[in-house]
């Protein structure tokens, strides 16, 4: 489309152009065929529609109506038709003012189509996927991108964002989406496919038109979020219709496949189980095809709405044909394990469920038998043919289940009602020591339960059940209150000899007894049959909770004793001093001192915690035997039990504080001091080896003596031993320690510790040998050295060399390290430093007087000579 410019020369000013009427006569007649030129493109563009019921082609219609548009507003803004449109406004002509509302008119509808082409090219690669994707599953994935850039077109655009564009869109969008699902399905070739194959691409086209639906609802929920102020309030019923129809039919579609699939992989190779005559075998496999064989002749579009009457009449007659072979083949499958409707017994759930599958198959065949037409073909006459023979094979197995039922309880119902209340594990014949190990549980039957259950559901069923029966249902409640009241009490009895131990089973050996002569009768002489259940129920309960009551005041008793016992045990026997003045440890024997000063302040609380324990006992005592004596001979092994917790207790202490001492022995902490010195002419150590040993061995048996201080109790008793007289002045205590020290627990350890600290005193003794190069300090016989060395009459310079010789020593000694730390030990070397010191000393003095008397004397001699010359 092309405006066409007038001949007539404009050279020249506006303002002069426009006063001469040649000009403006020709500009005039120009204006006006641009006026009707652009009105006709308008109104022919207004009047256009898209080719196609899809988005895409409301999208090129845009598009072709932008470029319409642009190709006259491009033409109008030249500069020669700006400046004729500037004359003949100059000129104040008329037809100029018609004009400029016809170019308004233009400027408009450009931008709408402008604008419209910008926002809709953002939906075309959308809906390009839509149009052509290759599987419902690339229409499926597009579908949420798609919506979601509709909402942004909503939001942003200036035309879009009202309901006369937006919801036209909208239908093409779901006619496109309709369409393609169709194409994809694609009926004439659906049916030839796999089954499975088939069930997938109808799942995916149902799954694709269900996600438009609710894509578009939260796409609505998201447009009224973002605050935008027009909500998409568009006719869903008219924007749905169709493809809530598709879906429908895809769901028909997939029963079709889904039955046909079972039929074939289920029914028929168990049909041999209830069919007669082998030979309806092939024919009920050719009527599983015939089933589904018109669904591959169908004259009429499924999906079209115009065919849905003829949809409905197919698929009624798929159902009911299909009907009558899913019933037996369900029946068939689950023959052998039916399921059962909830709470339902075995036998009468078996009845319940083959009744139902009944009366589905018989309604089919009562519909079939209203239009007599059904029944006369050959496929009519097959159907009726199978629900006989299922109807009879359902009938043969109710009346097996119930047959085999009433002869069951008949037989065994006296018997289970002649069954004692209780059972036991083991016979009550048992040694008392295992009787702790011995349940009590309730002789309720299973079948028993379940006779009561299957009786009332038989009445339901309107079967005649046998009057034992009927008697026992009668009795439900109150069976059910006697296990319900038997159940916890046993619970409560199991849990109570649980918690009782052998010793306390033997302590309470009587009132285990008469509990057990309680229970007794539960189990040897009352059954379910019997008046007295209520009485035995309510004397047992009272036994238990008398029972209990004592078992509790024995364990608070027993707890106080343990806690007791628990202090002796972790008492430290072995408490070492801390070091004086910062590194100022204690001499050997002050350090052991410490320790038998301090083990014997914590026996005296042990010992008063262990004389505690018998007046607990003589508590228990007169609990149970109703005495206070501590020799009730009731007792005796009650006695014994706690006697040999002490005896345990006893040696866990020694050998656990023994081990603690040995760690500290071994441990680099050092915890107390010894001395080297010079006594000559050896160096030793201060206390020497020998009576360190001797002193940790004694400390060593201070500790185990320890039990001398816990005395023993009188045989059957928990009196202590009274000193024994055995001759006139020797008296004989007995007390743990005999026992405890022949452990041979405690004998490893004692053995350890004197070994590892013999050990470390002679790594000691051995560090001293390189003090020995020192020895010829006191060796030496000094007097005869220096007289020696008189008769010699050396030179100075001897002396000299002597003299630094000595007092190099003196010296040296000082730089050596004076303290040693080795293990638990501290050995201090300073006095014997000193020592070698002093006597290098020694021998400087003497040298300094022996050169002193030298040299006098020749100087005396000198003198003589002087005088005499």
């Amino acid at each position: 489309i092309k405006l066409e410019m007038p001949t007539i020369n404009l050279d020249g000013e506006v303002t002069v152009l426009a006063t001469v009427p040649e000009v403006v006569q020709s500009l005039k007649s120009c204006a006006m065929a641009w006026q009707k030129l652009i009105s006709t493109v308008l109104e022919e563009q207004l009047e256009k529609v898209p080719q196609g019921n899809g988005p895409l082609a409301e999208i090129d219609l845009w598009r072709e109506k932008n470029a319409t548009l642009s190709a006259l507003t491009e033409q109008i803004k030249l500069p020669e038709a700006q400046k004729i449109l500037e004359i003949l406004q100059e000129a104040d002509s008329e037809c100029v003012q018609d004009l400029q509302i016809v170019l308004s008119d233009l400027r408009k509808h450009h931008m709408e189509a402008q604008d419209n082409v910008k926002f809709l090219s953002t939906l075309e690669r959308h809906l390009k996927n839509l149009t052509t994707g290759t599987g419902a599953d690339v229409i499926s994935n597009t579908i949420p991108s798609l919506l979601n850039a509709l909402r942004m077109v909503w939001i942003m655009s200036r035309h879009y964002n009202k309901d006369e564009r937006m919801f036209p869109f909208l239908e093409r969008i779901a006619w496109a989406i309709s369409t393609r699902v169709y194409k994809v399905v694609d009926l004439d070739t659906l049916f030839k496919e796999d089954t499975a194959a088939a069930k997938i691409k109808i799942a995916e086209a149902k799954t694709t038109l269900e996600q438009w639906k609710k894509c578009y609802f939260t796409t609505c929920i998201q447009v009224e979020e973002s605050g935008s102020e027009r909500y998409w309030k568009f006719d869903v019923k008219r924007l749905f219709e169709r493809t809530d129809y598709m879906v429908s039919i895809c769901q028909d579609l997939h029963d079709i496949f889904q039955v046909t699939e079972e039929l074939y992989n289920v029914f028929i190779p168990e049909l041999v189980t209830v069919t007669a005559n082998p030979k309806h075998i092939d024919a009920l496999r050719r009527g599983v095809k015939a089933v589904i064989s018109p669904m591959e002749e169908l004259i009429f579009d499924p999906f079209s709405m115009e065919s849905a009457d003829d949809w409905i009449s197919v698929m009624e007659e798929f159902r009911e044909d299909v009907l009558v072979e899913n019933i037996k083949q369900i029946f068939v499958q689950n023959l052998k394990d039916p399921p059962l409707y909830k709470n339902h017994p075995p036998v009468a759930g078996a009845i319940s469920w083959s009744r139902s599958l009944f009366y589905r198959i018989k309604h089919t065949i009562v519909r079939f038998q209203e239009v007599e037409e059904l029944l006369t073909t050959e496929h009519g006459r097959e159907v009726k043919q199978i629900y006989l023979q299922v109807a009879k094979k359902m009938k043969e197995y109710e009346d097996q289940k119930y047959r085999q039922w009433r002869e069951r309880t008949e037989q065994m119902l006296p018997l289970l009602l002649k069954d004692t209340l209780l059972t036991v594990s083991s016979v009550t014949e048992e040694p008392v020591t295992t009787k702790k190990r011995v349940r009590f549980t309730v002789n309720f039957s299973p079948v028993l339960r379940e006779t009561i259950i299957e009786t009332k559901y038989m009445e339901q069923l309107g079967l005649p059940v046998p009057e034992i029966a009927r008697y026992v249902a009668l009795q439900e409640d109150k069976y059910l209150r006697y296990t319900s009241k038997l159940k916890p009490m046993l619970d409560r009895y199991h849990k109570l000899m649980e918690t009782v131990n052998e010793a306390e089973t033997k302590l309470l050996d009587n009132y285990i007894q008469e509990l057990w002569r309680i229970l007794k009768s539960g189990h040897k002489r009352l059954t379910w049959n019997s008046l007295g259940i209520g009485e035995f129920i309510v004397q047992c309960t009272q036994a238990i909770g008398k029972f209990e009551l004592l078992v509790h005041q024995i364990h608070n008793i027993s707890e106080d004793i343990s806690s007791k016992l628990q202090f002796i045990e972790s008492t430290n026997l072995f408490k070492f001093p801390c070091s004086k003045n910062g590194d100022k440890l204690p001499g050997a024997k002050e350090f052991f001192d410490y320790v038998k000063c301090e083990r014997a302040k914590d026996v005296e609380h042990m010992v008063r915690k262990y004389s505690a324990i018998p007046p607990l006992l003589i508590e228990v005592e007169g609990r149970v035997a109703n005495t206070n004596s501590g020799k009730s001979p009731k007792l005796a092994s009650y006695y014994t039990y706690w006697e040999n917790r002490i005896y345990q207790v006893l040696t866990q202490l020694i050998v656990k504080n023994l081990q603690v001492f040995n760690a500290a022995v071994l441990a680099n902490v050092p915890l107390l001091q010894i001395e080297a010195v010079l006594s000559v002419p050896e160096i030793t150590l201060q206390p020497n080896a020998s009576e360190i040993d001797e002193m940790t061995v004694q400390c060593i048996q201070d500790c185990v003596e320890v039990t001398k201080h816990f005395i023993r109790w009188m045989h059957g008793t928990c009196i202590e031993c009274p000193p024994q007289h055995v001759k006139t002045d020797e008296v004989v205590t007995f007390s743990f320690y005999s026992d405890v020290s022949q452990s041979p627990l405690m004998i490893e350890q004692a053995v350890l510790i004197t070994q590892n600290v013999h050990k470390l005193l002679a790594s000691l003794c051995k560090c001293l040998n390189q003090w020995k190069r020192y020895d010829l300090l006191w060796k030496s016989d000094k007097g005869a050295v220096l007289d020696r060395l008189a008769a010699e009459n050396p030179a100075c310079v001897i002396f000299d060399e002597q003299l630094q010789f000595y007092m190099k020593v003196a010296q040296e000694v000082t730089q050596q390290p004076l303290i040693k730390d080795e293990q638990f030990i501290r050995l201090q070397l300073v006095p014997l430093a000193f020592a070698v010191q002093e006597n290098a000393k020694g021998w400087v003095m003497s040298l300094g007087k022996l050169l002193n008397e030298l040299v006098r004397e020749e100087l005396f001699r000198l003198q003589d000579e002087i005088q005499v010359g």
